[in-house]
């Protein structure tokens, strides 16, 4: 019988050399010997099954849930109904489709990209010439019906 080429032969060797440097620098004499290699071999062992335990599966994490709060649709005024449509959309929604409108008339200042100039629309809504970023989630609130 051949043996297997596996993980079992390096085990067994590095066994046989623990206990072989253990007995040699412990007992000159032959009956020491052999109560030394016994207990070299018990802690060959169990040094050898520590190394080799499997390693624990890491844990992924859970997914975040949104908050369904934020997730129920509103009704938005008729001056904000002219940027985002007239359905109902969560207030996630409407601070994208502002954005989207933003960006797409180019409405970002140049210096300051904090800051939003309104236009026509945008002034109908914002009830002022220039908006901060930060104010948008506080003029959806009040645009909200």
């Amino acid at each position: 019988m051949a043996k297997s080429a596996g993980k079992a032969a390096p085990k067994k060797a590095a066994k046989k050399i623990a206990i072989k440097t253990v007995v040699k620098k412990a007992a000159p004499k032959k009956v020491a010997r052999e109560a030394v290699k016994k207990v070299a071999e018990k802690i060959a062992t169990k040094t050898i099954a520590k190394k080799a335990a499997p390693k624990k599966a890491i844990k992924k994490a859970a997914k975040r849930k949104p908050n369904p709060a934020l997730l129920t649709a509103h009704r938005v005024t008729p001056a904000l109904a002219v940027i985002v449509g007239n359905k109902p959309l969560s207030r996630p929604k409407i601070v994208q489709k502002m954005w989207e409108y933003i960006k797409k008339n180019g409405l970002q200042d140049k210096d300051n990209k904090r800051m939003i100039n309104a236009d026509e629309k945008l002034k109908a809504v914002f009830s002022k010439d220039q908006v901060s970023m930060f104010e948008l989630a506080k003029i959806v609130s009040a645009n909200i019906v």
